[in-house]
């Protein structure tokens, strides 16, 4: 099976770390992200791997260069985007993407069963299913219910529950032919315009640990995590 890595962000919010190497290669333990990721796709029969690159993408592609980089019996695909194109639109550089596939952002560490992923994909018969993953967000001040001018309820620093993405997604090919033709596209644009066509967009719920490596304190986290445990995720081997 394929996938594809969206590896060409900026990681602006992972300054200055990502200053002077793109956030793909920014290492966890001792070896980048991606390396990380590429390793957990193969554990899940991924053996064709397509990486949209572009800031710095160059120095991606020096790195998988080398042999020990890569998990054996994986091919991997560079594609360059010469402007950016967004979360979506990036997959109009990756030819032949003519069966379901997975996609995903080149920042994730996961624990997620990518075999179940795809097993539920194809069960919900779903042009696109999008993993993810529960997340409290704590509101610091009181919140106020109110109906008419009157006051209808009150709660102090309430805990609200959501379900997130993880930015792991699998794709049928159909769901790209609702990309526009040109210009970027974000993922949740896509999302909208198959909602809009009454295409069937399905959700795969899991408590996997899932660290979104895109800020500073969601890197160091996933950095403690790893000392603690060094077969996290699979890194220890």
């Amino acid at each position: 099976m394929r996938a594809v890595v969206l590896a060409g962000g900026l990681g602006t919010r992972l300054r200055p770390y990502t200053t002077v190497i793109p956030k793909p290669l920014v290492p966890v333990g001792d070896r980048p992200i991606l390396e990380h990721i590429l390793r957990q796709l193969s554990d899940a029969g991924i053996t064709h791997t397509d990486l949209c690159v572009s800031h710095l993408g160059e120095l991606i592609q020096v790195y998988f260069s080398q042999d020990h980089a890569v998990p054996d019996g994986m091919h991997l695909d560079f594609h360059w985007e010469d402007e950016p194109l967004g979360t979506a639109g990036a997959l109009r550089v990756v030819p032949q993407l003519d069966s379901t596939f997975i996609a995903m952002n080149g920042d994730v560490l996961t624990t997620l069963d990518y075999a179940a992923l795809i097993e539920h994909h194809k069960r919900e018969g779903a042009l696109l299913t999008i993993a993810t993953h529960p997340k409290q967000v704590q509101i610091d001040l009181g919140v106020i219910d109110s109906e008419g001018g009157r006051v209808t309820g009150y709660r102090e620093k309430p805990r609200l529950d959501y379900r997130v993405s993880m930015g792991i997604y699998v794709y049928e090919p159909a769901a790209l032919e609702h990309l526009p033709e040109s210009g970027p596209c974000q993922f949740p644009d896509l999302v909208l315009r198959l909602l809009d066509a009454d295409e069937p967009v399905a959700v795969f719920e899991n408590d996997a640990d899932w660290y979104d490596i895109g800020t500073i304190s969601e890197y160091e986290r996933a950095i403690n995590d790893l000392e603690k445990d060094p077969h996290a995720f699979g890194m220890g081997r």
